[in-house]
C-alpha cells in the first residue's frame, strides 16, 4: 500500500521479512525494533514501515506499535528506540511527514518515537569526578567528554516540526526507554584493554569470583523457572514488579526464532548453586545486558561480577563494537535509590550516554492531553 510521500522518499507497509533483512544490513540497531519484538509485545498491534529511495531500494524501517485507547477505535503509536532512518538527513521531514500521514490514517491519535540519536557521552574519569564533587548532583551538571553537534540540530528541527518532549527534558526514567545508558566501547580495543580499564574494585572481585571458584554458564528455554526463581528473588528485595516467567518464555521463542543467537541466558553458580542470572540481547555488533537477577544470599563471592565479565568476553568474541549495561538514571547524588546502578555500571570503564530522548506528536491534542492526564495519575 503506497502512502502520502515526499517528492523522493515513499513510504508503505513491508513485510517481516522485508524488515529483518534490513535491519541484517545494519551494524546494528535497537532491539525493539527488530520485527519480533512485535511479538513479545502481545498487548500492542503492529505494523512494519519501509521508506523506499526514488530508484525503489530500501533505506529506512520502523517498528509501530499500535496501543489502542479504552472504548474507542483510537491508537497511540509507539516507536520505541526508532525508527531505524537517516536521523542526520537534511530533509529529516521528508522522512517524517509521510509517517505521520500515514499513522494518523491508521486511527493514531499521538505518536511516540525515541530517535536513536547520541547526543553527549561522559567517560568514567568524568563521572568519577563528578560523584567525588560535592556541588553536583546530577550527570549533566558536568561536562561532557564528548558532545555530538548533530544531535541538537535533530532536536531543534524535530520542534520546529511539532514534535515536544515531557517538561524535565528526560531526568532518566521518564521516558518508556531509558534517556541514560551504560556503554562499554570494545571497537578497536583488546580485551586487555578492556579489563585494564575496570576499576580495582571490580577487577579485584572478578578475581575473588574466580578463586572462590564461581562459574560461569549458558543456559537455555529449559532454564527460565530457575532464571525466575532468581528474578522474583531480586524484585522482592528491590521493590519492583517482577514480569511473569510467561514473558521470557514468550521473549526467547520468537526472537531467537528470528534470529537463533538473538537472546541468550547466563547462570553464575557456585558450588552447584546458581545466585546470579542474565539475560542477553543481540542484534548485530550491539550486545545489551538486558534482565539481571541474583540470590540474597553469596554475594561475597561477587557472581554478578564474574557474570558480566564472562558476558562481555562473549560480546567481544562475537566481534561486537559496544556492550550495552542499559539504563542508569542521571542522578549522582549518593542518598539516591539509583545511584547503586550507576556507581556498578561506571566501573566498568565505560561511558555514560545520553540519547535525545522520546518524542511525542499530538495528531489529536484532544486525545493526546487525555491520555496525558491519565498517565501522570497511574
Amino acid at each position: 500500500m503506497s502512502l502520502p510521500q515526499s517528492k523522493s522518499l515513499v513510504l508503505r507497509t513491508i513485510s517481516r521479512e522485508q524488515h529483518l533483512a534490513y535491519i541484517q544490513s545494519l551494524p546494528s540497531a535497537s532491539h525493539c525494533q527488530v520485527p519480533a519484538w512485535a511479538d513479545v509485545k502481545t498487548e500492542w498491534r503492529s505494523e512494519n514501515l519501509g521508506w523506499f529511495d526514488s530508484t525503489g531500494r530500501l533505506v529506512g524501517a520502523g517498528l509501530v506499535l499500535y496501543r489502542q485507547l479504552p472504548k474507542i477505535k483510537r491508537y497511540l503509536a509507539y516507536l520505541p528506540e526508532g525508527p531505524v532512518i537517516n536521523w542526520h538527513a537534511p530533509n529529516l521531514d521528508e522522512w517524517l511527514q509521510p509517517m505521520l500521514a500515514h499513522l494518523k490514517q491508521q486511527g493514531a491519535f499521538s505518536v511516540k518515537m525515541g530517535p536513536p540519536v547520541v547526543i553527549r557521552r561522559w567517560d568514567a574519569a568524568a563521572i568519577k569526578s563528578g560523584i567525588q564533587d560535592p556541588d553536583v548532583k546530577r550527570l549533566r551538571d558536568v561536562e561532557a567528554t564528548h558532545i555530538e553537534p548533530r544531535a541538537f540540530e535533530v532536536s531543534d528541527r524535530l520542534r520546529k516540526m511539532g514534535w515536544q518532549q515531557g517538561e524535565d527534558g528526560g531526568a532518566g526514567f521518564g521516558d518508556v526507554q531509558p534517556r541514560y545508558v551504560f556503554q562499554v566501547p570494545l571497537a578497536n580495543r583488546s580485551l586487555d584493554e578492556v579489563l585494564k580499564g575496570f576499576n580495582q574494585l571490580w577487577r579485584r572481585n572478578i578475581k575473588k569470583a574466580e578463586k572462590a571458584g564461581v562459574e560461569v554458564v549458558q543456559g537455555g528455554y529449559n532454564d527460565l523457572a530457575e532464571w525466575q526463581r532468581l528474578y522474583e528473588i531480586t524484585a522482592e528485595r528491590d521493590h519492583f514488579r517482577p514480569r511473569p516467567q510467561s514473558y521470557f518464555e514468550r521473549m526467547w521463542t520468537v526472537l531467537n526464532t528470528e534470529d537463533p543467537n538473538r537472546m541468550r541466558l547466563y547462570f553464575a553458580r557456585h558450588e552447584g548453586e546458581n545466585v546470579a542470572a542474565a539475560t542477553m540481547l543481540i542484534v548485530g555488533g550491539h550486545v545489551w545486558y538486558s534482565y539481571g537477577a541474583s540470590a540474597n544470599h553469596k554475594r561475597e563471592v561477587r557472581p554478578s561480577n564474574a557474570m558480566q565479565w564472562r558476558m562481555l568476553r562473549d560480546a567481544y568474541a562475537m566481534g561486537a563494537t559496544v556492550y550495552d549495561l542499559r539504563g542508569i538514571s542521571d542522578s549522582l547524588d549518593e542518598t539516591d535509590h539509583l545511584f547503586g546502578l550507576i556507581q556498578f555500571k561506571v566501573g566498568t570503564g565505560g561511558e555514560a550516554v545520553e540519547y535525545i530522548g522520546e518524542w511525542d506528536f499530538p495528531l489529536n491534542k484532544l486525545l493526546h492531553k487525555a491520555l496525558d492526564m491519565y498517565m501522570s495519575r497511574r
